[in-house]
């Protein structure tokens, strides 16, 4: 089965350059996160809601489609806060990161529609602290969660980033 996902994997986003959008959700100093399976060094990646834009479709509306698919709930996006150049073979994407609000809906672990019905890649999702965040190993936390020492900081840091 791991194999099996691996591959589609590499055959739906492997090896070529794509342009993510990801959302910062912060309530009660905790952040939103959904978990991965099979991404990853480790096979085992935490990261903010977000996904891939389609040709056409602007970052807000790409955000807001890809927070419901992964959440199930409507958000307003609030500000752009920095990018991201996530590099981990053979993924290669320009995450663009945002600060969210969800205004709707019930937090509800969603799926990829660009995977298969039994190759889905979400298996959880919940707001965590930092502390229990800190708690995990590094390398199952996407690369802008890995040095975070708040998440005040994280929301307050702008520019062009690659951590790896």
């Amino acid at each position: 089965m791991k194999d099996k996902i691996q591959q589609e994997i590499r055959e739906q986003f492997g090896e070529k350059l794509r342009v993510r959008v990801c959302g910062i959700c912060i309530e009660e100093e905790k952040i939103l996160l959904v978990h991965h399976r099979s991404l990853g060094k480790n096979g085992s990646l935490w990261a903010p809601p977000g996904g891939g834009m389609h040709f056409g479709e602007d970052a807000k509306s790409a955000l807001k489609r890809e927070f419901k698919e992964e959440t199930g709930c409507n958000i307003d996006v609030e500000e752009f806060l920095f990018v991201h150049e996530y590099l981990d073979p053979p993924l290669h994407g320009v995450e663009l990161f945002f600060k969210v609000k969800i205004v709707s809906g019930t937090l509800t672990l969603g799926s990829d529609p660009e995977m298969s019905p039994d190759s889905q890649l979400l298996t959880e999702i919940g707001f965590f602290d930092l502390t229990t965040l800190q708690k995990q190993d590094l390398m199952s936390l996407h690369y802008v969660l890995q040095n975070t020492k708040s998440l005040s900081g994280l929301i307050n840091q702008k520019g062009y980033f690659k951590f790896h």
